[in-house]
């Protein structure tokens, strides 16, 4: 009799696990049941709005997968409403100390004291006034001005008619200290309400409620923190997890933490994934992953990219959670709807143009070898140099002139040479012209850019110092046999170097090119960018080579007279991402015509500078660096991207959702600039901007080139070396910014 229950289970488990296996074979996707992942919306779109407010649920339905479930926190009233709010401390998700400043009290929740103020001290009715706010302070707090009402079960169900409601309870043994009964409830709203899901982290609650809904809602165990204890056992969720045929007992599946499945390092990468996916399966369970979100540090293995990140789960060749339940829905979308299952091979070198800034800057040092091999690797189309020049008049790819904000020259002994160049910028610098290659190359480490660093969003730190400088002739022997469609060399400061030191930065570049051979091929382009019309206008006497201008302020629009001058000399133009969509207080308030009048005059537009993370984007692109890129190209209609991140610009170029025309999907539509500002009441509405200028003719124009001239007047032979300027800051000083710097 024991063996032959024995014989029994194990036929079972092995025929479950047959039709499981049956099911992900005649599918894509290696979920349990073989169909796509699950998108689940946590309070709505609350990455943006409220959580569970009805623009979040409402922006949720329009912006995301007609697919994507609702999910909903439920909360007792006193009067035993459920409605949903993210937290059991009302003041933390609501204004209502506003209305009931004397309403705050303790409680226990879990055995834990917690004071505020909780929806069992108040009826439907007394809740009617209070609004709900955002609750993540680094969230934009803009819409909570607006009033939005809690929201019962029903009210969603109803206003919204979702494809899926997820009720998620937690705390039933809070509710029962005031002789409430959440299992009642759960009971009660599932004869009025369809109701998909109900998760929870207490096993007893599921087991209450277990065989009592409806065969069709899926119940779901929660797992929070491994070292947390379960209410009812009394075991740590961690010792529970390895007990799924238990939890099979009582739910269909789990919902754990995304950690549980890719576990990262104290220092933010990632670790080899876990095998729950696979056990969950095996267990017959499905398994949702939680705590998505794109505004949340991400491991830097994603670069920053909240579709990198939500593809690792649905998309790695090995295993699929089978939903994904995050703030922010637009993303996993994307994943599911267009970006998983991509022919990862095939190379386009069409519209957009990928062009790399700084080769793959986002992920290591600028302008290193090990940035170039990314950006190639990552797909770029073009890789770019920005060209600066050494005190032995040797011509270097270095992303500014000034050492101090790509090497490791303020921890050098040639810091002691910091001065203030105010022909260049303002600010303090140690220049490449100040140094040979030699100095450069055997006493500096290159330095990973940070410009977000006031964020506290650091660039693949353990990298930070990583690879190899590259002069501009060991570029263009690196780029010459890559599958490239051309490279961009960038050229500034020119008359400075002309004059000052006696180097013709414009002369040095057009016979690196000459010796590499770049004259005599046409497999690659080549293009030269310049904010300086003067360096263009050179060049174009001189070379054939496609001329880039590139415009460094924002303007709304271009006259037609500056539009005329540029045509003389460049064949496309860059502009910065501002110029385009412009910002207010982090809103696109609208598109300018800067783009089309560019392309009407026949030239080509290429938006910089793109970078992943989410802070330098407008809220209008849901802090995803692909709906960033659809604005802009979609949208805006650009031709091309100067980016810090090739792969992310890449993988969009891959999307099936690419030539879809009316039938493209909601979620890969460009946002309409403008919008949510018009979302927010006019008592929070930031002031209006200042109107941009035109780029006028008078900004475009510049006198000649000087030539590259000695100290005593005649003309510079090969510029071999340059003086050195003898303009420094005091000693004192100096010695004090570098106290300042080696505390960075």
């Amino acid at each position: 009799m024991g063996s032959g229950r024995v014989c029994s289970v194990v036929a079972s488990v092995v025929l479950l696990w047959l039709g499981v296996a049956a099911a992900q074979g005649d599918s894509p996707w290696k979920t349990l049941s073989g169909n796509a992942p699950a998108i689940i919306a946590k309070g709505g779109f609350s990455g943006l709005f409220p959580d569970s407010s009805e623009f979040a649920y409402q922006f949720a339905m329009i912006a995301s997968s007609p697919d994507t479930i609702l999910y909903c926190d439920v909360r007792l009233t006193k009067d035993g409403l459920g409605v949903c709010l993210p937290d059991i401390k009302m003041d933390n998700c609501t204004n209502i100390p506003d209305f009931y400043p004397k309403g705050k009290k303790s409680y226990l929740v879990n055995g834990v004291s917690t004071t505020g103020w909780f929806s069992v001290d108040y009826n439907g009715t007394e809740l009617s006034q209070v609004s709900l706010k955002q609750s993540i302070f680094s969230r934009t707090p803009r819409f909570d001005p607006s009033f939005f009402p809690l929201l019962a079960v029903e009210d969603v169900a109803s206003k919204f008619k979702p494809p899926g409601m997820w009720l998620n309870i937690q705390h039933d043994g809070f509710y029962s200290q005031f002789n409430m009964s959440m299992r009642k409830y759960i009971l009660s709203v599932s004869r009025r309400v369809i109701v998909d899901y109900i998760s929870s982290p207490e096993a007893s609650f599921l087991t209450s409620i277990s065989g009592r809904v409806s065969n069709n809602t899926k119940l779901v165990f929660r797992f929070l923190d491994e070292a947390t204890l379960e209410p009812s056992t009394k075991e740590t969720y961690g010792s529970m997890l390895k007990n799924l045929t238990f939890i099979k007992t009582f739910a269909s599946g789990i919902l754990v933490p995304k950690k549980y499945i890719w576990p990262v390092s104290p220092d933010n990468y990632l670790q080899p994934y876990t095998s729950i996916v696979d056990d969950a399966h095996k267990a017959g369970l499905e398994i949702y992953a939680a705590d998505f979100a794109n505004d949340f540090a991400l491991s830097y293995n994603h670069s920053y990219d909240p579709l990198a990140e939500s593809l690792s789960f649905i998309d790695n060749g090995a295993f699929s959670v089978d939903g994904i339940l995050t703030d922010f829905p637009v993303t996993p979308s994307e994943a599911i709807g267009c970006f998983a299952n991509l022919n990862k091979s095939n190379t386009d070198h069409g519209k957009p143009l990928i062009i790399s800034h700084n080769g793959a800057s986002g992920d290591y040092p600028g302008c290193t070898d090990l940035a170039y091999q990314k950006a190639v690797d990552d797909g770029a189309d073009v890789i770019d140099c920005p060209v600066q020049v050494t005190k032995d008049g040797i011509p270097v790819c270095m992303g500014s002139i000034n050492l101090m904000d790509s090497t490791t020259v303020a921890k050098s002994p040639f810091a002691s040479q910091a001065a203030v160049m105010k022909d260049i910028e303002s600010v303090l610098g140690v220049f490449t012209f100040n140094l040979t290659w030699d100095d450069i190359v055997k006493n500096l480490k290159p330095k990973i850019s940070t410009p977000l660093s006031t964020f506290s969003l650091d660039r693949n730190p353990r990298y930070r110092n990583a690879g190899n400088f590259m002069r501009l002739s060991d570029f263009l022997d690196f780029s010459k046999d890559k599958d490239l469609s051309g490279i961009m060399i960038s050229i500034e400061h020119a008359a400075f170097l002309a004059e000052e030191l006696g180097f013709d930065m414009v002369d040095a570049v057009i016979k690196a090119l000459d010796d590499s051979g770049y004259n005599k091929q046409t497999a690659q382009k080549v293009m030269i960018q310049s904010t300086n019309s003067s360096v263009l206008v050179k060049l174009k006497q001189q070379t054939k080579y496609d001329l880039v201008y590139m415009i460094n302020e924002d303007v709304s629009d271009a006259a037609p007279s500056s539009l005329a001058g540029i045509k003389k000399f460049a064949d496309a133009v860059s502009v910065e991402t501002s110029s385009v969509f412009p910002e207010n207080r982090h809103f696109t308030s609208h598109q300018t015509d800067l783009v089309e009048s560019l392309q009407t005059a026949g030239l080509s537009v290429y938006a910089y500078t793109l970078m992943n993370e989410f802070v330098a984007q407008p809220y209008d692109f849901f802090s995803d660096a692909t709906a960033e890129i659809i604005a802009y190209v979609q949208g805006a209609g650009v031709d091309g991207l100067i980016t810090d991140f090739p792969a992310t610009a890449r993988r969009y170029k891959s999307n099936t959702c690419m030539n879809m025309g009316n039938k493209t999907p909601s979620f890969m539509a460009p946002p309409r600039p403008g919008d949510l500002l018009q979302l927010i009441s006019k008592p929070a509405q930031p002031p209006a901007l200042a109107p941009m200028p035109l780029l006028m003719d008078s900004d475009v124009s510049e006198p000649p080139l000087p030539p590259a001239r000695l100290n005593n007047g005649t003309t510079a032979p090969a510029p071999s070396s340059a003086p050195r300027m003898q303009t420094r800051i005091p000693f004192l000083v100096t010695l004090a910014m570098l106290c300042v710097w080696a505390t960075v």
